[in-house]
Formats: C-alpha cells, sequence, structure tokens
C-alpha cells in the first residue's frame, strides 16, 4: 500500500480497526459516527486498494480474515501515531509544549516569580522552564542579546534593543526587629530613622539613589551596617536584630512573620517590574502564553503581594 493509498484511506483503516474491535459494522458506525453503509463502503475501499479480502460473512456476521488480523495490529500501531502527531500539534498550538527560558533578578526570582512559574508549569505541563538569576545589568543584556527567551526587569530600564511591558508595582516598607521601638508604629519616616543602623540594598541603583537623597533632603545622617543584593538577606539580618531594612513591598511581605515587624516607610517609592523580551524578534508562543499567563496573574493576586493583603504581618 503506498503513501497515497494510506492517506486516502485513513478513514478506511479506522473503520477496520473499529470493526474488528467493536464486533460489529453497526457497533463500528455508532464509535466512529458514521452509518453502518458508510462503514461498509469504507471497507470496500479498503479492499479494493490492498487487494484481498478482509472479511468473511457468516450468518450475517463479518469475521475478520486471518490477513485483517494481522494488518490490524499495524493499523492500530499507526493510528496511535498519528493521534500522537495530532496532539503534539495541539501541544504546540496552545503552547502547552517546547522550552522557555528566563531571566529575572535574584529577590525576583526567589520571591513572587517562583509561584507564578509554577502556575504556568502546571498549566502547561509539557513546557520546561530555564530561570537564570543574574543582576539588571546582566538580566537586561541577555535578553536584548537573545540568549534567553525573556526575564523581569525593575523599571525603568534604559537599553536598546528591549521591549518592556509594565506588569506590577508596589511601594516600599521598612523591615525592623520585632521588639524595635519604631515597631509600634504604623509608619516609618526618615526622620525616624536617624542614627538607626541600616540594611539596605541596590547600591548604585536608582532605586537606591531615591533612598539617598532622601536622606540627604531631609538632613538625616545614614548608618549603613549592612550593604546586600536581596530582599532575603536584608529580611533575615532585620529579623536577626542587625539594623532595620528597606525593602521592596512586593518581595518583602513573604517574609513577615516571628520576630520581623513590616511597616510602611515614607517617602513610599514605587517599584514597577516590567516583563521584557527582545526587540529585535517576534516572541515565540510558547513566551507569548507566558505573558498572558503574567498578566492574569498579577492582574488578580497583586493585592497579597502588598502589605495590607499579606496573609502574615507580624504585629
Amino acid at each position: 500500500m503506498g503513501h497515497a493509498s494510506l492517506s486516502t484511506n485513513l478513514r478506511s483503516l479506522e473503520c477496520l480497526r473499529a470493526v474488528i474491535v467493536t464486533g460489529s459494522a453497526t457497533a463500528a458506525a455508532r464509535q466512529l459516527g458514521l452509518t453502518q453503509p458508510a462503514v461498509s463502503r469504507l471497507l470496500g475501499v479498503l479492499e479494493r486498494s490492498i487487494g484481498f479480502q478482509l472479511f468473511e460473512r457468516r450468518k450475517g456476521r463479518l469475521v475478520p480474515t486471518e490477513e485483517a488480523r494481522t494488518l490490524c495490529q499495524e493499523v492500530d500501531i499507526a493510528l496511535q501515531s498519528i493521534d500522537r502527531v495530532a496532539q503534539l500539534a495541539r501541544n504546540l498550538r496552545n503552547a502547552d509544549f517546547g522550552e522557555l527560558s528566563i531571566v529575572s533578578p535574584p529577590s525576583f526570582a526567589e520571591g513572587v516569580l517562583s509561584e507564578v512559574i509554577s502556575r504556568f508549569m502546571a498549566a502547561h505541563p509539557g513546557v520546561r522552564v530555564s530561570l537564570d538569576s543574574q543582576s539588571v545589568e546582566v538580566a537586561r543584556e541577555m535578553v536584548a542579546l537573545r540568549a534567553v527567551d525573556c526575564g523581569f526587569v525593575k523599571l525603568p530600564a534604559d537599553y536598546p534593543g528591549l521591549q518592556c511591558e509594565p506588569l506590577v508595582r508596589a511601594g516600599t516598607l521598612c523591615a525592623l526587629p520585632a521588639g524595635h521601638r519604631l515597631a509600634a508604629r504604623r509608619r516609618v519616616t526618615v526622620a525616624d530613622l536617624d542614627g538607626e543602623p541600616l540594611i539596605l540594598l541596590g547600591k548604585g541603583r536608582a532605586s537606591r539613589e531615591q533612598i539617598d537623597d532622601a536622606f540627604r533632603d531631609a538632613g538625616v545622617r545614614m548608618n549603613v551596617k549592612v550593604e546586600t543584593h536581596t530582599v532575603s538577606a536584608a529580611c533575615a539580618f532585620a529579623r536577626g536584630g542587625t539594623g532595620i531594612a528597606i525593602v521592596n513591598e512586593m518581595l518583602g511581605v513573604r517574609y513577615a512573620g516571628p520576630g520581623l515587624a513590616l511597616r510602611r516607610f515614607a517617602p513610599d517609592f514605587v517599584h514597577e517590574y516590567a516583563f521584557m523580551t527582545s526587540a529585535g524578534a517576534p516572541m515565540t508562543r510558547v513566551t507569548g502564553s507566558f505573558l498572558e499567563h503574567c498578566r492574569a496573574f498579577f492582574a488578580k493576586s497583586r493585592r497579597r503581594f502588598t502589605l495590607a493583603g499579606a496573609s502574615r504581618v507580624a504585629a
């Protein structure tokens, strides 16, 4: 049977398998959503195509020949392969299969991004994800050069070759040892931190410059004890009593709990994150599907990543 015959008689092969499995043309017709005469006609087409008889009629029943049973074994394998190809095509169309490479700053990767990716993979189990944690500078370059499919960046992200879509905004918190005198306040100001040991992040970056400027403008002395680049480390130092950390609200609320008090910081600097892709190439289906997932996730869940919406905030 040549390639052309196989493609022409695919429905006939399905009829052959259905009749042998169900035991009758009537049952096969029901299974395939056809009429009984249509099944008989398709079997006739198949017999003429291959040049030998497939069934014998005995007392009104179709009895498969030995050749038909042998052929059906291979037909079953072939049809299963075709089903797998069809399923693969559906998966590719729906972005349910493939690879997705992502880069993100460490604090974002350790925080909310792990949940975002886990939920995406649960909905797209055929997708394999690679997550790289890098500095903002390296992350931007990797995306612009198409070393990865996409990434997350804190705005502003002035860098050539990037296309950025803002996703989520958050304010600023102070993370204090639970027994600290300032933990009794609902809001901590720059003036309140005069001389207090500080744990600060992002030296040399725009968000850090905002903090430095706020202290300078208020005439308040900065007593920086620890410099770090991850919110988890900053909150751990604060919980241990080393000092007071000034952190991104969205990334800091997950560390609320015994030993650590989170309070609003004034001025309330805004931290905004964006989804970034290379401006020089179209997104893959998987990347586009992941972006849609991120939009929906943050639209629905953004309150959870605020101080008011956090499930556990130390008193």
